[in-house]
């Protein structure tokens, strides 16, 4: 079966944008890039900072709730109808509840070949980029860098705390099938 997704996870500031960047540049056909940040751009101002919605608490938590969860599930469905109908996608996610979230896309990607990437970066270095950004809740990178790991299966893993975007992403394209 050829790879029809391939699905990042790590922590903030872990470098997940910049490979899925790099990896349209190295794979030979054309993926899509969606990622969580986007769908996070797109709810409506009443659901950022709610109980329903999403909450980024000053300590780097986020908190969801029973709205963002559905909007986040219509998300999911959608991109895996994406690439059941022919495109290939690369997902760039934060799975806040571990294992519990990778089985969530489980069952949205069931029936498609996905290629499941745990991208890691120590979480000094995670904290340090997102202060040089300065558009994340200081705290979150360090909040994550483990976290989001927790229980979830991978096909591969990299490590951006000493590896350049670029390298990784041609070592996730050498499992693409």
């Amino acid at each position: 079966m050829t790879t029809q997704v391939i699905l990042l996870n790590g922590g903030s500031s872990a470098g997940k944008s910049g490979i899925a960047r790099c990896l349209q540049t190295v794979l030979p056909d054309p993926w899509l890039v969606f990622g969580i940040d986007s769908l996070v751009d797109a709810l409506p101002p009443e659901l950022q900072g709610t109980d329903g919605g999403i909450e980024f608490a000053e300590d780097g938590g986020v908190r969801v709730g029973a709205d963002f969860r559905a909007l986040e599930a219509a998300w999911m469905e959608g991109l895996a109808a994406t690439a059941r109908a022919g495109a290939r996608i690369v997902v760039d996610d934060v799975f806040l509840g571990g294992a519990a979230s990778q089985e969530r896309w489980r069952k949205a990607l069931a029936g498609l070949d996905v290629l499941w990437v745990g991208v890691r970066c120590d979480a000094e270095v995670a904290a340090a980029r997102e202060t040089a950004r300065g558009d994340r809740t200081q705290g979150m990178a360090a909040a994550q860098a483990d976290l989001v790991h927790h229980g979830v299966s991978y096909d591969l893993e990299v490590d951006t705390t000493h590896t350049e975007s670029l390298m990784c992403a041609r070592g996730i394209a050498a499992r693409v099938r």
